[in-house]
């Protein structure tokens, strides 16, 4: 099995960490805009090869891990709605973070500026709401738990927000970063 990706993708990240959970072997080859563009038709990352088997996006190499290791990928309906949450989020917090590399700001367009606010209110909606999924798995954190904390710590990484408004998901980051999988996978280790 062989994954490509970038060592600071939140996306990426979630997946090497099912990968050490379920203790599958795979090999990690870090991979550039340019040759992601080539080798998947979704130009990004992370997707996974495996003998005649192309995946293209974390959600199915997720998924495909989990079962190959017979394990399911969501115990539950919130589970899954906390992880979708987090992915809306989370692509409009790379998207911002790669046109801003281009010039292209919330102040100058209205649809970016939509963008931050999607952002915003998906963080203090994980804030406020009760993270007491019913989680009954092999490993410590859910699958929406485990993207909600990449999704912060990529946040975190890249400076594209702060904290200081969200002591619970400061809490719950906290948390995760004494587990393991997540500590061993952090993007400044890289």
């Amino acid at each position: 099995m062989e994954l490509f990706g970038s060592y600071t993708s939140p996306f990426v990240r979630h997946c090497r960490i099912a990968l050490l959970e379920t203790k599958t072997k795979f090999s990690f080859t870090e991979t550039d805009f340019e040759t992601s563009a080539k080798l998947s038709p979704a130009k990004k990352v992370p997707f996974l090869h495996h003998k005649n088997l192309r995946l293209h996006d974390s959600t199915s190499i997720l998924k495909y891990v989990r079962e190959k290791a017979d394990e399911r990928f969501f115990a539950d309906v919130k589970d899954f709605d906390q992880y979708c949450l987090v992915n809306t989020a989370m692509d409009s917090a790379v998207n911002i973070f790669l046109l801003e590399r281009e010039g292209v700001t919330a102040d100058s367009v209205k649809y970016v500026k939509r963008q931050q606010q999607r952002i915003d209110d998906i963080l203090q909606l994980m804030e406020d709401k009760d993270h007491a999924v019913a989680y009954e798995g092999p490993h410590p954190f859910s699958d929406g738990e485990l993207r909600l904390g990449c999704f912060l710590s990529w946040g975190l990484f890249r400076e594209r927000f702060n904290l200081d408004k969200y002591p619970r998901l400061q809490a719950f980051v906290d948390k995760l970063n004494d587990y393991p999988y997540f500590a061993d996978t952090d993007p400044g280790r890289s």
